[in-house]
């Protein structure tokens, strides 16, 4: 007998941009009567960095999973509230044991390039992810599935060499058409949008697809470009002029704008997070990295920087993820103490404090802020932080892939399943660029990922929460909300949990 079973995830809100004053500028919106929805029209927002490979097998950039996940799909998905439901599946079974996940697949399913899906694409694209295909395995999210196997023309199961509690929202990586060569130039998915066209440097166009299977989540608009913007004054005068319909925008730009656009503001799940590279020195000693914990005002930083937007952090977590997050406010770690800082460099044997470096990427006007601010903190302990500004093609190279640097900023995007979260911590985690090597730390991430009782699964996720606080690894500063100005006749944005723009639920009103 098998026992069928849906992921629940903590739920976070869903807003619909609301009506205010009309912005003005060129109409790409379709007209109608005033305040009912109409259907057509282009949309045109931004993205903030040049995307990493339009191979979602390649790809490991939150900005272009955000967009990309408007042209693929899995065999699950997840929605506005962090649950994992079906999609390119119809439904599944777990056996007994969770070691034997059988799923029937649509049968009604084209791909964007009208090749009909089958269950042989749906056998190569998660064999090629899983290794199981004659290469080597592309994700780690993978490394328990033992076999993939075909049932009959609509059914597979995947064979798993220990329970994982994390599967179901592994599934989420997309099905591609078998042996297609060309994604990462003419991407094919079978998403409510298909691709069609990338200018390096400019922007990424989508189109409604009109032959899409899922009429409940059929698009509205006919097309939506996400330009590559990354100067915050090009932003405000685009949006001011008519040439971007929707945008996210820094707080100081919200005066300018708010009594022309909609603006809305909400927790993104993602942690700024002050990363120290434990291989070397001084951040090999956790008295140096308890110190540089102390220096840091974070509420000075989410003041100054973010004016307020944000939510201040303890944890690689956000509180949006509140049924495995670990509220560490009512016993703060770290609270702001220079002196205890002072104290414990000259402990370490850096009474005169030293000299680092932090790499930033560039495009993210907040990262850069909040290195300078975080220079002048440190400095008043005697760490000299030189500010090193890179590309971000660069930094995820260097730093998030090769792990070269002293100390970084970066937005960590956060994720449905906490496992994605804390395996970054883990000792043989490829792009584990913090260089953590705990077996303390392994044992913990070891038992939750087979836990199927999930308020002790979510007790897990909480030790090793505490695990990197008393290790001070790292410095989490925030959650910085995300800040929306929208066009008053452009309703329907809906934030997710995880990196995903959902252009199907945008819509324009009758003026």
């Amino acid at each position: 007998m098998r026992k069928l079973f849906t992921l629940m995830m903590s739920c976070i809100i869903v807003f619909s941009v609301g009506c205010s004053s009309n912005a003005g500028g060129d109409q790409v919106a379709p007209n109608g009567t005033a305040n009912e929805p109409v259907s057509g029209g282009i949309v045109r927002t931004t993205m903030p960095s040049e995307p990493d490979n339009l191979d979602p097998y390649l790809s490991a950039a939150s900005d272009t999973d955000a967009v990309m996940n408007n042209v693929f799909e899995g065999l699950m998905r997840f929605d506005e509230n962090g649950e994992i439901l079906p999609q390119l599946a119809t439904s599944y079974t777990i056996s007994d044991d969770s070691l034997i996940y059988t799923f029937d697949i649509r049968t009604d399913v084209t791909f964007h390039n009208g090749d009909p899906m089958t269950i042989e694409d749906v056998l190569y694209s998660y064999k090629t992810l899983a290794g199981l295909n004659g290469g080597e395995i592309l994700s780690s999210k993978f490394k328990l599935v033992k076999a993939i196997e075909k049932v009959d023309e609509d059914t597979l199961t995947f064979t798993l060499s220990e329970p994982s509690s994390a599967f179901l929202s592994t599934l989420v990586e997309p099905v591609v058409p078998a042996d297609y060569t060309q994604q990462s130039t003419a991407p094919v998915g079978t998403g409510p949008f298909t691709f069609n066209s990338y200018v390096p440097g400019q922007k990424i166009v989508l189109d409604r697809n009109d032959t899409y299977y899922d009429t409940n989540r059929m698009a509205k608009i006919d097309q939506i470009e996400f330009r590559i913007m990354t100067d915050e004054n090009s932003i405000l005068m685009a949006l001011k002029s008519g040439d971007l319909d929707i945008a996210q925008v820094l707080s100081m730009s919200v005066p300018a704008l708010e009594k022309d656009f909609n603006i809305t503001s909400f927790p993104q799940n993602m942690v700024q997070i002050f990363a120290l590279n434990l291989d070397k020195k001084p951040f090999d000693d956790v008295r140096v990295r308890q110190a540089i914990n102390y220096a840091i005002d974070k509420d000075l930083i989410i003041e100054g920087v973010v004016g307020g937007y944000g939510t201040k952090l303890y944890t690689n977590a956000s509180p949006v993820m509140s049924f495995w997050y670990n509220d560490l406010s009512q016993n703060e770690p770290y609270p702001y103490n220079v002196e205890k800082a002072k104290a414990l460099l000259a402990e370490a044997g850096y009474k005169d404090g030293f000299e680092t470096t932090i790499k930033v990427p560039s495009n993210y006007q907040t990262h850069v802020d909040t290195a300078q601010v975080l220079a002048d903190m440190l400095s008043h302990v005697g760490i000299t932080l030189n500010i090193e500004l890179i590309e971000w093609g660069q930094w995820l190279e260097t730093v998030y892939t090769g792990g070269n640097y002293d100390t970084t900023l970066v937005g960590l995007s956060g994720k449905l399943e906490p496992h994605e979260v804390f395996l970054r911590y883990e000792s043989t985690y490829p792009k584990n660029f913090y260089h953590l090597r705990s077996p303390e730390y392994d044992a913990i991430l070891e038992q939750a990922i087979t836990e199927t009782d999930a308020p002790k699964r979510a007790a897990l996720y909480k030790q090793a929460q505490q695990f990197l606080a008393d290790e001070a690894v790292a410095v989490y500063i925030m959650d910085p909300h995300l800040i929306l100005a929208s066009k008053p006749n452009l309703k329907g944005y809906t934030p997710y949990p995880a990196p995903y723009f959902d252009a199907t639920k945008l819509f324009y009103v009758g003026e």
